[in-house]
């Protein structure tokens, strides 16, 4: 390498391969903390058998062989949280559950699904707390 040209040349493309590689790897890092988007099939064919109400941010979704997701919404769900019965819409008419499909709430509208993906369940929630029963022995005489 006696020619400076060859060796400026060769200088320069260690130095952009050694900043190339914390990019990558940041990439890399990015990359792999973002779960993968999945679907549910047969959602027209009662593939659904739970849900559960993320406030009005997402839903929790379980399916028939009682496999959690999680569907994030593209904004607030009005009327998800209190909701007694939704409806899938699946998109494209393709028959699964995946982030172009929507819910649908009754008397309020759709909600767009922006995310599916594999989840644990949903958390214990506070609504569905058992209430506490007095029977008659430990009731006090009036």
């Amino acid at each position: 390498m006696k020619n400076p040209r060859i060796r400026n040349s060769a200088t320069l493309l260690a130095l952009a391969a050694a900043a190339a590689l914390p990019a990558g790897a940041i990439a890399a890092e990015g990359a792999a903390a973002k779960p993968a988007e999945v679907s549910i099939p047969f959602v027209d064919h009662r593939n659904i058998r739970d849900w559960q109400a993320d406030r009005k941010e997402g839903i929790w979704i379980q399916d028939q062989r009682r496999e959690w997701y999680y569907a994030k919404l593209l904004g607030p769900c009005i009327g998800l949280d209190w909701a007694l019965s939704i409806g899938f819409i699946s998109g494209g008419g393709s028959g699964q559950l995946d982030r172009f499909s929507s819910i649908l709430v009754p008397d309020e509208g759709r909600c767009q699904i922006t995310s599916l993906t594999r989840s644990d369940p949903p958390p214990p929630s506070l609504k569905k707390k058992k209430h506490k029963v007095t029977d008659e022995k430990g009731a006090k005489p009036d």
